[in-house]
């Protein structure tokens, strides 16, 4: 006897079935993650050296911004990182 998920999980694919990544898009998405991942580090290693120096200056506006920066930064590379992996998965190959 099958679970509702996989009832479910049927369905789904039947409606709409998963598409196999071919090695190229798998190659290219890597690199974007690679490429996304060390834009991020970047991003945090000077924002946090800001933060840091915010914090010994004991501005706590200043540390306050340069926070929300910091996870403002962050989600917008990873909304570009995830549309452009996006763009990889509608290619054809």
């Amino acid at each position: 006897m099958k679970s509702s998920y996989e009832l479910a999980m049927e369905r789904l694919n039947k409606s709409a079935p998963v598409k196999k990544a071919t090695p190229g898009q798998k190659k290219e998405l890597a690199e974007l993650d690679s490429k996304y991942a060390a834009k991020i580090a970047e991003r945090e290693l000077f924002l946090k050296g800001e933060l840091a120096g915010a914090m010994t200056k004991g501005d706590f506006e200043a540390y306050q911004q340069l926070e929300k920066q910091l996870v403002s930064e962050r989600k917008t590379l990873q909304a570009e990182l995830e549309e452009k992996k996006e763009q990889v998965r509608q290619s054809k190959g």
